[in-house]
């Protein structure tokens, strides 16, 4: 699955209309998706991609039905307990580009006398290249993505956490004690979380999905051809698809309901002439697309990027009240490189504190799931339009709401496969 911020250039500061849209992280998925599944296709590459997918093969596929503690490996222990921040250090941390607010990054540096170095990277295969190679050290990984923690953990590029530095997890959501992709949460902590929904523009288009048997379907529908919009996403897109078609199981391994999605998605490209994009939180603010499937982050953005005049309560988002629907977070870890480990341990649970973290969000748009951020605080603090309080995601949608999580191998190539031949013919 690819993430809001992948290729991403920059949307970052709050309250200010980008000029031009900035590719996002999800352009970059796409044009990646479209080289693998050539290289599947091609036959020998799909080794490959076994390799980069699921390391030696022997890692699990964590599943909330089936959830997985990860091992402790005796060369690579939790640090001890009681230590002092490192002195005269400079905190190395790796984040995607437009990730975390530099004012948070300031405060902590000055809070623990000590310098931060932020380093960006634009997809989570360019992030797990360069952990691997011997010429990088960093304390931090913000935003790791769930489908990846199997191949940082296996490879030791994670360490596991002490607990007794991470007082504020108390102020996350239970889940995230004990998630069903690290259990005991030995070696995460909660970052990011968001909703995959519909977004549009309320005054050109007339109906509402909220009255309507099948939201997932609004994007067909022939007299918007030309104002609708697709996020550049393999798993999202053909996830749309299915449920389009009544399928809830975004994993599946299913010939024949990866197949169904194609179809429906190559429908919709010749009845509305579908874009495939990731600029949801542009392009329907400024009305040039009407219909956008989008992240809830991006759409919670949608007031800094107004026309002069046009207020924010015309653009709406959708998810379904049930959580029904596609759900996912981004972790923050202490890499197994850390030469400030306590300093890093410091540093992830900064992001647990309340405070800290609306501070965050009123930069990046994507929530965090603490106890305090609720959609009372967010419209509150002005981080938030009562208009766009559906992109606020609430705890039972963690728990009732579908994740796309990592495929095997020949699955995963199904699934680039179809997306193919959508994105070449459109």
């Amino acid at each position: 699955m690819a993430h809001p911020r992948e290729g991403f250039q920059g949307h970052g500061l709050p309250r200010l209309r980008a000029n031009t849209p900035a590719l996002s992280r999800r352009s970059f998925l796409g044009r990646s998706a479209g080289t693998a599944a050539l290289a599947a296709l091609g036959g020998g590459a799909l080794a490959g991609c076994a390799s980069d997918l699921t390391g030696n093969g022997t890692v699990p596929l964590p599943r909330p039905n089936h959830p997985v503690r990860w091992p402790v490996f005796a060369d690579n222990k939790p640090i001890a307990s009681g230590m002092a921040p490192e002195t005269g250090a400079t905190l190395q941390v790796y984040n995607w580009v437009a990730y975390v607010n530099q004012q948070c990054v300031d405060n902590f540096a000055k809070k623990y006398k000590c310098k931060v170095q932020v380093t960006t990277f634009n997809t989570m295969d360019e992030a797990l290249s360069k952990l691997r190679s011997a010429h990088l050290s960093f304390d931090v990984l913000m935003g790791a993505t769930v489908d990846v923690l199997g191949q940082l953990i296996e490879s030791k590029l994670v360490q596991p956490l002490n607990h007794s530095y991470i007082s504020d997890i108390g102020q996350a959501w239970p889940d995230f004690t004990d998630p069903f992709y690290d259990q005991g949460w030995q070696y995460t902590v909660p970052y990011t979380i968001y909703t995959t929904g519909m977004s549009w523009r309320k005054d050109l288009v007339h109906e509402n999905p909220y009255t309507m048997s099948n939201p997932w379907a609004m994007p067909w529908q022939g007299k918007y051809k030309g104002r609708v919009a697709i996020l550049d996403d393999y798993r999202e897109s053909i996830s749309l698809g299915l449920m389009k078609n009544g399928i809830f199981n975004l994993n599946t391994t299913d010939f024949g309901q990866i197949a169904t999605s194609r179809k429906a998605l190559e429908e919709l490209s010749s009845l509305v002439n579908v874009r495939i994009d990731n600029n949801d939180y542009t392009e329907v603010p400024d009305g040039d697309t009407w219909i956008h499937h989008a992240w809830s982050g991006d759409m919670a953005a949608a007031a800094s990027y107004m026309p002069k005049g046009v207020p924010v309560d015309v653009v709406g988002y959708w998810f379904p009240t049930d959580g029904r629907g596609p759900v996912a977070n981004d972790t923050n870890v202490v890499l197994g490189s850390a030469t400030n480990p306590v300093l890093a341990h410091l540093f992830v649970n900064y992001f647990l504190d309340l405070n800290n973290a609306l501070e965050n969000i009123s930069f990046n748009g994507y929530m965090q799931p603490l106890t305090g951020v609720t959609p009372k605080v967010l419209v509150k603090e002005q981080i938030l339009p009562p208009s766009l309080m559906s992109t606020v995601v609430l705890p039972s949608y963690f728990r009732r709401g579908i994740g796309e999580l990592q495929l095997p191998v020949d699955a995963d190539a199904l699934w680039q496969q179809a997306w193919l031949v959508v994105s070449n013919g459109i």
